[in-house]
């Protein structure tokens, strides 16, 4: 073979060669295209073509900037022209905005110039970035979610301690939200949800952040309010102004107007030293203190509010323990008629602190009420006063005595408490008739219906019922004829209003004629002098307990009391 025929046949090997490796490269699934060391596109597959909107004719021989003049300077720019001088593999994914366009890029850099691969990566973006704002975002109203919002308060607190830049953040609570499931349904409950956290949106800048902390509560996280934390404080409180403000207009829901108000906490993003936890704590106790105050309005983060909840949550801690370690005991305070005869005792619980002593029940009783402990501890006593009730009925000189035992609204409420009562009440072998329950008004605050209903079962069963502190809370007239009543309690601060000339007198006067028509005994409480057992003697009560005649015992001391003062009732 000639040297001319080898060289033809060189040619033409080498041309089906491009040809195969044309067909290839049009035939990949990759886009891909070659550039010179000029930066002219020599080479530019079908996929190319697509995936950059542009003809291979219009463009060969071209220098890519002058292609695509927007990527001048930018990532793929860097990453081409760092290949082509390390000679060295570019792997990366980015982002080209005006194709909206997310690649995947492999540029090989060679002798002739760059090879690049790139692949069309977008729909797996976007479903990383729905994976994402699931992840971070609040499914209902699409805002940032708690852990999306933790991280935004870490980067702000890292940004403040790099620039001194101050922020400040609102927890919101909506008041009585729950009012507007229960009256409207989960639905609409959502529905408002939403809408609460547009118009927050409303409030802020682009640079704050609105986020759905969980349930009704929203976080408001404003940042960049300068380095002077006075003026930033300011800031924030005026933020939490244009919040209740503008929740003074209605939320449309499908045609309905409904109202609903925010409790907001405040506290800043200062340099204490707070962690991220530590900040939202803050704010949490801030709002609570603000729907404590009375609902609708903003409060401060103050630091004594940390050391109060502390020692409450030790006070909760130690009273769980206290009952089950049986550190709570009863004392009783005699009652008396109004010829001065023993009729009975009221049973009020005491807590013996191990190393604090007599714990007074103002400091625990309303905190076993917002913990529920009340119900437990209620038992207890109702356990504890029918089984001295049990022994009294065995012997004569006893026979005739009551016991009034305290119930709290939370004990009554729950639908097996006359339940529970008669069963005490077998299990002690208690009679009855001796067992007096002392009711607070506030049981007509909810249903009036169900209250009726387990007086009167309990009356049936022969337990009384006597309505405690009377005149002191919300009771209506047009529901006290319905009450199977057998008592009304006077609270002492009307005896001791009537001991020193003023209203009291005339209220004492009001609930003895009240007792009187509805054939109820009228009992007065907190009686401490000869003078003020004249007075409701005169006012026509039937009964009094107080230091007049005898102060709370421990039951030893009682009974020991008992066998010097007590008669047998005829």
């Amino acid at each position: 073979m000639s040297d001319d025929t080898r060289v033809q046949q060189l040619e033409q090997d080498a041309q089906r060669l491009g040809a195969r490796l044309t067909a290839t490269l049009e035939s990949i699934s990759d886009a891909f295209l070659m550039l010179d060391r000029d930066w002219r596109l020599t080479f530019i597959n079908r996929e190319a073509e697509r995936l950059l909107h542009c003809q291979r004719a219009q463009v060969l021989g071209v220098n890519v900037w002058d292609v695509f003049p927007e990527a001048v300077g930018g990532p793929y720019y860097r990453a081409y022209h760092q290949a082509v001088e390390t000679g060295q593999v570019a792997w990366f994914e980015e982002y080209y905005e005006p194709l909206n366009l997310w690649t995947e890029v492999r540029a090989y850099p060679g002798d002739d110039g760059l090879a690049i691969y790139f692949l069309d990566i977008s729909q797996r973006k976007a479903q990383e970035a729905e994976l994402h704002r699931l992840a971070f975002h609040d499914r209902l109203t699409g805002l940032p979610n708690r852990q999306l919002l933790a991280e935004r308060i870490g980067h702000a607190l890292q940004r403040h301690r790099q620039s001194g830049e101050t922020g400040a953040m609102l927890f919101l609570d909506l008041d009585h939200f729950k009012i507007v499931n229960d009256a409207h349904g989960h639905e609409k409950g959502d529905h408002l949800l939403r809408l609460v956290g547009e118009r927050l949106q409303g409030l802020v800048s682009e640079a704050d952040t609105v986020a759905r902390f969980g349930g009704d509560e929203f976080v408001m996280l404003l940042e960049d309010l300068g380095t002077d934390v006075q003026a930033a404080a300011q800031r924030a409180q005026a933020v939490a102004s244009r919040v209740l403000q503008s929740f003074s207009a209605p939320f449309v829901m499908d045609g309905i107007y409904q109202y609903s108000t925010p409790s907001v906490g405040l506290t800043m993003l200062d340099g204490s030293g707070a962690s991220v936890d530590q900040l939202v704590r803050r704010a949490d106790l801030a709002m609570y203190h603000a729907k404590a105050a009375g609902r609708n309005m903003a409060c401060w983060f103050e630091p004594d509010m940390e050391q109060r909840v502390a020692v409450r949550a030790a006070l909760e801690a130690d009273l769980r323990h206290a009952l089950n370690q049986g550190q709570f005991e009863l004392y009783y305070q005699p009652q008396c008629d109004m010829q001065g005869r023993m009729t009975g005792v009221e049973a009020l619980v005491r807590w013996n602190h191990p190393q604090r002593g007599l714990v007074p029940p103002v400091e625990f009783i309303p905190v076993t009420e917002e913990t529920g402990l009340i119900v437990p501890l209620g038992r207890w006593v109702l356990e504890t006063a029918c089984t001295l009730l049990a022994q009294w009925a065995g012997a004569p000189r006893t026979a005739g005595l009551r016991v009034a035992v305290n119930v709290s609204a939370q004990q009554f409420q729950r639908p097996d408490f006359v339940e529970q009562v008669l069963a005490v009440l077998a299990a002690t072998g208690a009679p009855p008739q001796r067992l007096m329950l002392e009711l607070t008004e506030s049981l007509l605050l909810t249903d009036v219906e169900g209250t009726v209903g387990k007086m009167a079962r309990l009356r049936d069963a022969g337990v009384g019922c006597a309505l405690d502190d009377f005149g002191t809370g919300y009771s209506s007239l047009a529901y006290l004829h319905r009450l199977p009543l057998a008592e009304l309690k006077i609270d002492r601060s009307f005896i001791w209003d009537a001991d020193n000339e003023r209203h009291g007198g005339a209220i004492v006067h009001t609930i003895a004629g009240l007792g009187k028509a509805m054939c109820l005994d009228v009992m007065a409480e907190g009686v401490e002098t000869e003078r003020q057992r004249a007075f409701i003697a005169a006012a026509g009560c039937h009964g009094y307990q107080g230091y007049l005649y005898c102060r709370p015992m421990p039951m030893p001391q009682l009974a020991e009391w008992m066998s010097k003062h007590q008669a047998p009732l005829s």
